[in-house]
């Protein structure tokens, strides 16, 4: 599974990705930066990549119908700090083992998954 990590969120979260085995972009490296949702959505979709991030437009089901890309994952802590951010994605990590990402779209909050999914 391949992952394109937002500009928004701490490098920290490539790292602990990777270290679990997954293959990681980031979109302050590739110049992506400050670019629209739209243009985002669009590289992900191109390179089937699952974008993890904590932009809240990204959970729209009628802007990113489920079904038709790689997978979001919005994340939504209740602070905006490093742990914060690291925890959500740890609670998130054993879940990529057993549930299908691929189409769906996952809204992670403290101690709550969310996902939705095409039927």
């Amino acid at each position: 599974m391949q992952f394109k990590i937002d500009e928004n969120l701490p490098v920290e979260l490539a790292a602990r990705l990777q270290a679990a085995g997954y293959e990681v972009d980031k979109v302050l490296q590739e110049g992506l930066s400050g670019q629209s949702d739209e243009v985002l959505f669009s590289y992900c979709q191109q390179e089937q990549r699952v974008l993890l991030t904590m932009d809240r437009g990204f959970g729209d089901i009628q802007r990113y119908g489920l079904g038709s890309h790689a997978g979001i994952i919005v994340l939504r802590p209740v602070r905006q700090d490093r742990q914060a951010f690291v925890a959500l994605l740890e609670q998130v990590l054993p879940l990529l083992k057993t549930h299908e990402v691929a189409g769906s779209i996952w809204i992670v909050e403290w101690g709550r998954v969310r996902m939705r999914r095409a039927e």
